[in-house]
């Protein structure tokens, strides 16, 4: 009998490769042929090939991440969540070779972890992440254009037809055209997964595209947002009606795309586009109607319509508002409006900077992003969070918009161009410069810091882990019996070859997590792996923060990247009264591994060594001796084993 078997969890770490070893080594205790691939943060390893597919008798996915199970169709497949997969291994092996149903379609069967999870977050945040690379590219193109071919214009920063850098602006501009289209589409692909692309993307096509119903903006996000969930729901919908055999095949492929494509499109044509129209053209006529009349309120609606949908309808109105009143000589609306626009993607960049705590760290990397789209006026670069987190971020910007709208207004700022951001003022544009930048930075950080006063810290969230950013981080690698890890410095075929006798304590005295961090950083100091102890030890900490290193079975494996530390090392200590770790299991820990990596390294070393550990700590036996040793000799023999 030969089964397949997958593992990953969130992290793409130490437990995917535990259930990996685990469900190995039950294989070959039942005398079962297993191959296991591995989809952890250093990428896809011991990929299955079609033969593999062809000749197995069943598949296990033991996984707390969505794994594509589209090349399984017509096998049986038994999907668990990654800890079944370390705890269960024999069970399940049983259980797929007995009655477990052939695998169908690709929403036949779910994750049982993702059950657990909120399904509209889950489905929102499929879209998300594959909407992100297209806000990056754009925005940056975008922004690298007008920098530098950018030319003032009574209408607006405009780059010349014949300039190469309009070819640039283009590029980046066909990239925010398939934004809102990708987000809808793999919102639907969540909820329909593959028959809901293709009515996804059309109904966020429509939504994005005014023209279908009579307007001059479209619905933005939130509109994708609408048209993603209801062309997933309604594709489903389809594919849980009961259809003769003669037809099946040719529903996810014709019926179901077809029929839901024209669901949508006239949903969003004939119901839902009229109203939104009607809706932005009241805003342009009663924003018109206002003027002469407080210049402060004046300024707390633009900065708030500005910041409300990032580039969406009531951006759009807003702008074009300001707009047409430079046309008119009166460039203090646009001024207010162009500190407006950027204050979202500057304030949650910042925000990011300022609360670690508070956000993951594949948010941390979009934050960089943000921040640069918001120095050139490109609002859209805070999408991304205000999807995520809607309920807190949204009335953060728009918090943070309006605070600066109401300084620039009261300073008199004026633009004259149809842009926003601080290229705008670089560029001579602006009126009152200095008066421009306070209100951006108060704006900013108002947003800032009224984000991270309403988010939970990362550790207390319930949030899955799991970014694009990530995913986008992963790269395949191909598997090899014995890993060699290259660095810097040297190859690194096995654990001993960056541990030493004197990076080895078989007596930790630490009563508490925080004081076994701390002896074991000692230990590293004194070897002279590092250069800096406090800055190691918040590397260590930060890695804390996102997630417990305790990895249950008694065994922690804290790890750090850091400029603080001169080469790749590894703490091996003992606690034999064992301290909490808030292991995933509860245990305590006392086989404690301690990473070290300097930061500038190529690659993904500590993420190989974390491997290599996990794989042989799955081994009980090893475990045990471990436990039982009485000299740094010992430990170092059993830790050469490690390869």
């Amino acid at each position: 009998m030969k089964i397949l078997a997958i593992t990953s969890c969130p992290n793409g770490i130490a437990h995917t490769y535990m259930a990996a070893e685990n469900l190995q080594k039950a294989a070959n205790k039942l005398g079962v042929q297993m191959k296991v691939e591995t989809q952890g943060s250093i990428g896809v390893e011991n990929e299955f090939t079609e033969k593999d597919i062809r000749e197995a008798d069943g598949i296990i996915i033991a996984a707390d991440k969505t794994v594509n199970k589209d090349r399984f169709i017509g096998k049986k497949v038994l999907v668990v969540g990654v800890q079944e997969g370390i705890r269960k291994p024999e069970e399940l092996i049983n259980k797929v070779s007995g009655d477990v149903p052939v695998y169908q379609s690709s929403n036949s069967i779910e994750n049982s972890n993702t059950k657990k999870q909120n399904p509209i977050y889950r489905h929102l945040m499929n879209g998300v992440s594959y909407m992100i690379p297209f806000i990056v590219i754009g925005g940056l193109l975008i922004a690298i254009a007008l920098t530098i071919g950018g030319e003032k214009t009574p209408g607006g920063l405009v780059i010349p037809d014949d300039s190469f850098w309009k070819t640039i602006e283009k590029l980046g501009g066909a990239s925010f055209t398939f934004m809102i289209p990708i987000l809808a589409g793999f919102i639907a692909v969540s909820i329909a997964d593959r028959p809901g692309l293709a009515p996804g993307m059309i109904g966020g096509y429509i939504a994005a595209n005014g023209s279908f119903y009579g307007s001059e903006a479209g619905a933005g996000f939130i509109g994708g947002i609408i048209a993603g969930f209801l062309a997933g729901y309604v594709a489903l919908g389809i594919k849980k009606l009961k259809v003769p055999k003669a037809i099946q095949p040719i529903m996810p492929i014709i019926i179901i795309p077809v029929f839901a494509s024209l669901i949508v499109g006239l949903i969003f044509v004939y119901i839902l586009g009229a109203p939104v129209a009607q809706v932005f053209e009241s805003l342009t006529a009663w924003l018109a109607s206002m003027q002469g009349t407080s210049s402060i309120l004046l300024a707390l609606i633009l900065g708030a319509m500005i910041s409300f949908d990032m580039g969406g309808p009531v951006n759009k109105v807003a702008f074009l508002f300001g707009s047409s009143m430079i046309a008119e000589g009166n460039y203090e609306i646009m001024g207010p409006i162009a500190v407006a626009i950027c204050i979202p993607p500057i304030g949650m960049g910042l925000a990011t900077f300022l609360g670690k705590r508070k956000f993951q760290p594949a948010e941390r990397e979009a934050g960089k992003a943000s921040f640069t789209m918001g120095l050139f006026g490109i609002t859209e670069g805070a999408i991304p969070f205000a999807a995520q987190d809607p309920l807190r971020v949204i009335p953060s910007i728009m918090a943070g918009s309006m605070t600066g709208s109401v300084i620039a207004m009261l300073g008199h700022v004026g633009d004259k161009v149809a842009h926003g951001g601080p290229i705008v003022a670089v560029l001579g544009a602006v009126d009152n410069v200095v008066m421009f930048f306070i209100a951006v930075i108060a704006g900013a950080l108002v947003t800032a810091l009224l984000v991270n006063i309403l988010k939970r810290d990362v550790q207390k969230s319930d949030i899955p882990e799991t970014t694009e950013v990530q995913e986008m981080q992963e790269v395949p690698q191909k598997t090899h019996q014995k890993e060699v890890i290259k660095t810097a410095n040297a190859e690194i075929k096995k654990i001993t070859d960056i541990t030493s006798l004197e990076l080895i304590d078989i007596n930790l005295s630490g009563s508490t997590r925080d004081d076994v961090i701390d002896e074991m950083i000692q230990k590293l100091d004194d070897a002279g792996a590092l250069s800096s102890t406090s800055e190691f030890k918040q590397s260590i900490l930060n890695r804390e923060q996102e997630s417990s290193t305790g990895i249950g079975m008694n065994i922690a494996i804290p790890h750090g990247k850091s400029i603080a530390v001169k080469k790749p090392s590894v703490v091996f200590g003992l606690k034999k009264g064992g301290v909490d770790w808030k292991s995933l299991d509860g245990t305590d820990a006392k086989l404690i591994f301690m990473i070290a990596v300097p930061k500038d390294s190529d690659g993904n070393e500590h993420l190989k060594i974390l491997q290599m550990l996990s794989r042989k700590l799955m081994d009980e036996i090893y475990r045990e001796q471990l436990l039982a040793i009485k000299t740094k000799e010992e430990a170092f023999q059993l830790l050469e084993s490690i390869e």
